[in-house]
């Protein structure tokens, strides 16, 4: 007897059964993933047209593109018989097998974009190639045509229209409801590619606007392509930028331009074609800006047009649905190199800054020299100016809210610091001996870090991170601004505990040394003690040195942590030794000549010495000076751009003297309002 069996309900603990998609649901999901936005699907057209050799690409917009997405080109078209797959996906002309991806020039290859635009809006071609009498127009709707290609009148090339851009995809049109942010990020998107095809002649506008947004012409220099799309005041402030490596493991070539340390803006401009395909690349981004932020006061935010060639083996362009990023074979090492050309330019560079005369008290040091220009505001293309309420506003200078304090106090001094020391070749040399890989795990070490750590203070962290150098108020202090209040910090302190902290974090990076018989160490330091000291006879010295080389070598935690305090210290910015020669310390180099008495007429100090007033010691005065600009210099552009990167300020900073809150402007302006 034949028992009908029936359908039994699904059971929650049953595994679900698969269900194979209709190709109209993969293909609207595929289409949400390389049309995410409107920006995404003109950069997809704005590619097709370039593949296409075109010399003129127009845009037309409405709505953010999300009404309507009109591109035009002058380029050889599409030919009448590809029409009917034109839309198809994965149909292409760039290549026929797998492993013409592996020497792929154009910037399309998969066949997707097209395809998936009509899965998401209304497209509609118009082309004409060379030798025909006349075009063909044809609609497209799921991938397919929605009616024969019909002739028209056409000019030459190719027209494509994208009309209602995810008007069936009402989560993604909700999460789009700003034309304006998306048409701004077009227009930054055709201003990319005009900077770089300077050989195609780009337009884009709204709809109904009588002017266009982007508008370039064809020119044979990129310089002066980036001067018509981003204004005479980026380009006025740019350097030329190339580096090439012929090493197999490495080969690129690029070239470009970078901001120079006259420029600031609120945010980075990176601009960067590997291989003519706008891409993104974050390692490389990041990289520039460690360089910006260490390099210039600030941490100014530069603008970096670059173009790398590599060959065409060495490059992945498959990794990304909207081929946004690639990747890229010996990245490290090609980074690294374009690091080091970017630093090397933007030293040189920011070492022939120009400055407009700041009308100002002069120290009496200064009173007799004149400078015509010494200016202290650089311009700031690139950065819109805001409305702040007058009682936030922080001044040093009239022109420039973050200039330094010297604008007020003195010109500009005669000579100039020469900086002898390469900074590439330190960090070249540094980077040869460093191994990560074989490095130490120190358990003492990791435990004196884990103490800084423990007691950083969140508060002094943000002052220290977003803090802004003002100039040193004396010796030993110098003025810091973080948001309306301004400190005095004592760099004295800050470089001791900053150098503590870099010793002990590279400590365990640094490559072990195995030696056949444990050297005497005491021994050693004794020696080197008395090779210093050559002269003194005293045996109380000898008992002196003999304490100091009494070190516990064997407790590994105190080993390390008084090695690093002894090194934080002898590295620290110190005074030098010869006194300030600004203010009083200038009588120190007037000359002397000792007399027997002393009269009224005569000014004499507590050595019985009378002063020359018109006589100074030049060359121990200029000696003097370079020591203390030196210094400052390094406090400005060696310790604190250090300090914001590295620096993790103990709790005890805030109460033995080394951070002390002066005032705000809020009770400055409060007071001069009274005035």
């Amino acid at each position: 007897m034949d028992i009908e069996q029936q359908d039994q309900p699904h059971s929650p603990t049953d595994p679900p059964k698969i269900n194979r998609l209709s190709d109209s649901v993969v293909n609207r999901i595929a289409a949400g993933e390389v049309i995410q936005r409107p920006v995404s699907a003109v950069k997809e057209l704005i590619e097709n047209s370039l593949d296409a050799a075109s010399t003129s690409i127009n845009l037309l917009l409405k709505d953010g593109g999300l009404k309507l997405i009109q591109i035009s080109d002058d380029g050889h078209g599409i030919r009448y018989e590809d029409l009917p797959i034109l839309c198809e996906r994965h149909t292409t002309s760039k290549l026929s097998s797998f492993e013409d991806l592996m020497s792929i020039k154009s910037m399309g290859f998969r066949g997707e974009a097209l395809a998936s635009m009509t899965y998401v809006s209304h497209v509609t071609v118009t082309t004409i190639t060379k030798g025909q009498l006349h075009g063909y127009r044809v609609s497209y709707r799921d991938g397919a045509m929605e009616h024969e290609p019909r002739a028209c009148a056409a000019v030459k090339g190719t027209q494509i229209m994208v009309e209602n851009l995810f008007y069936n995809m009402t989560a993604r049109k909700k999460t789009l409801q700003s034309s304006a942010d998306d048409y701004s990020k077009i227009v930054d998107l055709v201003s990319r590619f005009a900077i770089h095809h300077n050989n195609v002649s780009f337009s884009c506008r709204k709809h109904g606007a009588t002017r266009a947004d982007v508008h370039t012409v064809v020119t044979s220099s990129t310089l002066d392509a980036i001067r018509s799309v981003y204004g005479v005041s980026v380009a006025r402030n740019l350097i030329k930028l190339e580096a090439s490596d012929n090493d197999p493991s490495s080969v690129f070539e690029m070239h470009g331009f970078m901001s120079n340390a006259n420029y600031a803006a609120k945010k980075i401009t990176m601009v960067l074609f590997i291989n003519d395909r706008l891409v993104e690349w974050s390692a490389l981004k990041r990289a520039i800006e460690i360089v910006y932020a260490t390099t210039l006061p600030k941490a100014s935010k530069p603008f970096v047009y670059i173009s790398i060639v590599l060959p065409p083996e060495n490059i992945d362009v498959n990794v990304h649905p909207t081929k946004r990023e690639v990747s890229v074979l010996n990245q490290e090492a090609i980074i690294e190199q374009i690091q080091s050309v970017v630093e090397s330019r933007l030293r040189s560079s920011d070492e022939a800054r120009t400055f407009q005369e700041q009308t100002g008290r002069q120290s009496s040091l200064s009173q007799n020299n004149t400078s015509k220009e010494v200016n202290l505001s650089p311009t700031t293309p690139g950065s819109r100016s805001q409305k702040v309420p007058v009682h936030k506003l922080v001044r040093t200078d009239s022109l420039d809210p973050a200039g330094r304090l010297h604008a007020y106090v003195q010109t500009k001094l005669d000579g100039h610091i020469e900086k002898t020391a390469s900074l590439n070749a330190v960090r070249s040399s540094v980077r040869q001996r460093r191994n990560p890989k074989g490095s130490l795990d120190l358990t003492s070490v990791q435990e004196l870090l884990d103490e800084i750590n423990n007691k950083c203070d969140p508060g002094m962290m943000d002052i220290v991170r977003h803090c802004t150098y003002i100039g040193m108020a004396d010796d030993v202090f110098a003025v810091i601004q973080h948001n309306t209040h301004l400190y005095l910090v004592n760099v004295v302190n800050l470089s001791k505990e900053l150098i503590y902290q870099q010793v002990l974090s590279r400590f365990a990076r640094l490559n072990a040394i195995s030696i056949s018989d444990p050297l005497p160490l005491k021994d050693l330091i004794i020696l080197a003690l008395k090779d210093e000291d050559l002269d003194s006879e005293c045996n109380d010295e000898d008992h002196l040195q003999e304490k100091i080389a009494e070190v516990d070598w064997e407790d590994e935690k105190n080993c390390i942590q008084g090695v690093s305090v002894a090194l934080g210290n002898f590295y620290a910015m110190h005074p030098p030794m010869l006194p300030n020669p600004s203010g009083e310390g200038l009588l120190f180099y007037k000359k002397r000549k000792v007399l027997d008495n002393c009269t009224k007429e005569n000014a004499c100090d507590s050595t019985g010495s009378n002063i020359d007033n018109d006589k100074v010691d030049h060359e121990l005065l200029s000696e003097a000076t370079t020591e203390w600009a030196q210094r400052e210099w390094t406090i400005q552009h060696v310790l604190f751009p250090s300090m914001r990167l590295f620096f993790k300020p103990p709790v005890s900073m805030a109460t033995n003297g080394t951070f002390v809150k002066v005032t705000s402007l809020e009770r400055l302006y409060k007071t001069f309002e009274r005035c």
